[in-house]
């Protein structure tokens, strides 16, 4: 709970300064971009900040300021988790500009005609640059994020001999990359706090840390040692940016030194592997995408059926014409003895020849729909792989934060034979990032069988997840490998993706039964069964459902050998797991011997002071 607080109290912190920004000694909609970004709690309090900042700031010329933060929250309220939004990065920062089109247009806005465009065109990148803050880190987004937070730091002057922004832009110069110096320098000389020019005095600051040595004094005070002589030469004498200057070299030392990025030749011979074949893997779909199965000719199957039937007859020469006048769509249809509509006197045999390459057509239509299937399925893993194979690409040179798990997994399971002579297979492992899988395998049967297709399936399920594919490509590349195998129906999935940072989940079933949620005193059934895997490879069957287990739900999986209504009976939210699951079992377990297995699974706070 504290730390949602402060994720609150420091959202709106972010609005209040950014409302601060100006350039021309007007206001600029970066607030606005800020809470278009953000969802949920965050976008309220950000609004709310911004518009406590434009009414401090700016007093009555504010008011088209609140007008922005009041609209952004209803976009972020109403669009903020849609999935249009999610499709479109673009469509939040559009509206966001269109926002500030409409309210100088209703306002009646007095700023200058280039003041206008230029605040359209602030905050739609204003709200593109948050986005993307938020998506990924990569350094050209931080370098764009310091200069605008030294833009609006820059108008907040808490003591009449200090402006935040002095501190801020020396601070990144001393421990931040030239480019980010450069632009916290050039957000200075935009909003007009001095007359000297800041990008030549940080520009050179930085260059200062190339020369010989490494004092970490020498990037310390460089900022403020060069800001007199540049001062000098330019002859524009204001001295009092240099206390800013001088507390912010300080503020410097507290900023960890950047790991030196890897030179393109230590990871570029792997990324342009990956992506090469990747590229591969995407033409050999095109390939088989392009590639058309020959179609079946039923006209020859006709002339076969005729040519057998007629051919040892004496009268084949009078009538024979009738028989091959026959369309082919008679063998589209069930062949009785009224099929023909010319007498014959051999009809039985040419209404058995006509059964019989009805047969064969059927026999080569089931060979071309497999035929068909395959092609589908190795097209998916083609596909899957690609998109695979490019995401490992684009990762290696894309600096991830360390997420913070939150929660901590509590899984129990229990079933009533051995795992040996079980059918059903449990698998609890770790993903990638703050994911956590949780899964039940039921091979169809009973015996050493069911268990071998069970553990066959979990190894390659596991295998996908662990690394790193996502949960709806390897659910599909387990049914479209079931479908190739000709293993439709061996084995049924009941898989939950544990999101350990936000305490959300995901369920995935395929074939499973519904589960169950104790949610405080109440049950709700979640999922529906359907078909297992390789039956269907155009369309993936599978089910999936988003929930939440971070107020002490319990989600139990249950396999088809338990009766869910009965084992509500024996569920209880305070009950310990292991206990609960050997009781839900006894419960639910029928009498008929069938494989019966139940996992429950809660997530728990994780202690972050231990």
């Amino acid at each position: 709970m504290v730390h949602v607080w402060l994720k609150a109290l420091g959202a709106a912190l972010g609005g209040f300064l950014l409302s601060a920004a100006s350039l021309s000694h007007y206001s600029q909609p970066l607030a606005l971009g800020l809470v278009c970004a953000l969802t949920g709690t965050q976008a309220l309090f950000t609004a709310l900040g911004g518009a406590a900042g434009y009414l401090l700031f700016w007093g009555n010329a504010g008011t088209e300021g609140i007008f922005w933060c009041a609209m952004g929250l209803l976009l972020a309220v109403a669009l903020g988790r849609s999935a249009l939004a999610n499709r479109s990065r673009w469509l939040m920062p559009a509206l966001s500009g269109l926002t500030v089109a409409l309210a100088g247009l209703w306002l009646q806005s007095s700023v200058p005609f280039p003041m206008y465009i230029l605040r359209i065109a602030l905050a739609i990148g204003s709200a593109r640059l948050f986005s993307l803050c938020l998506i990924r880190r990569d350094p050209v987004t931080d370098w764009l994020a310091l200069g605008v937070s030294v833009l609006a730091l820059s108008q907040v002057v808490p003591v009449s001999w200090l402006s935040l922004g002095f501190p801020a832009a020396a601070a990144i110069t001393a421990g931040c990359a030239f480019p980010a110096a450069a632009l916290a320098g050039l957000a200075l000389d935009l909003s007009q706090v001095t007359a000297v020019p800041m990008t030549a005095v940080l520009s050179l600051a930085w260059l200062v840390r190339l020369l010989p040595g490494q004092s970490k004094w020498k990037r310390t005070l460089a900022p403020a040692a060069l800001f007199p002589v540049v001062m000098a030469l330019t002859g524009n004498w204001d001295l009092s940016p240099l206390p800013g200057l001088a507390i912010g070299g300080l503020l410097g030392l507290l900023i960890p030194r950047p790991t030196p990025a890897q030179h393109r030749g230590e990871t570029g011979i792997a990324q342009v592997r990956l992506e090469l074949t990747a590229e591969v893997y995407r033409q050999m779909q095109q390939l088989l995408l392009e590639l058309k199965t020959p179609p079946i000719d039923e006209q020859a199957l006709l002339l076969r059926a005729c040519e057998r039937a007629c051919g040892g007859c004496s009268f084949r020469k009078s009538c024979g014409s009738k028989v091959q006048s026959l369309s082919p769509q008679v063998l589209n249809a069930p062949i009785l003895d009224s099929a023909l509509d010319f007498s014959c006197r051999r009809t039985g045999r040419v209404l058995q020849e006509l059964r019989r390459s009805q047969e064969h057509l059927r026999l080569l239509r089931a060979q071309h729909r497999q035929q068909e299937e395959g092609r589908q399925a190795l097209m998916q893993q083609y596909s899957f792989l690609s998109r695979h194979l490019q995401n490992l690409s684009d990762s290696l040179t894309r600096r991830v934060n360390q997420l913070e798990l939150h929660y901590e997994p509590e899984v129990a399971f229990s079933a009533n034979r051995a795992i040996s002579e079980n059918g059903d297979r449990c698998l609890r492992f770790s993903g990638t990032a703050s994911r956590y899988y949780v899964a039940i395998l039921d091979g169809m049967g009973t015996g050493i069988g069911a268990a071998d297709e069970a553990i066959q399936a979990g190894t390659l399920l596991k295998g996908m997840l662990t690394a790193g594919f996502p949960a709806e490509h390897a659910l599909s590349s387990l049914n479209s490998i079931c479908a190739l195998r000709s293993r439709a129906g061996a084995v049924t999935v009941d898989l939950v993706e544990l999101e350990l940072d936000s305490g959300r989940a995901s369920l995935y079933k395929w074939g499973a039964p519904p589960s169950w949620l104790i949610r405080g005193g109440s049950y709700e059934k979640i999922g529906t069964a359907g078909p297992p895997p390789g039956l269907l490879v155009a369309d993936n069957p599978e089910t999936a459902q988003r929930l939440s287990l971070r107020r002490g739900e319990i989600l139990f999986l249950l396999s088809d050998g338990v009766s869910g209504e009965d084992a509500l009976c024996a569920a209880s939210a305070e009950e310990p797991l292991n206990e609960q699951a050997a009781r839900i079992l006894s419960s639910g377990c029928g009498e008929d011997m069938d494989d019966a297995t139940v996992a429950l699974i809660r997530l728990r706070p994780r202690d972050l002071n231990a």
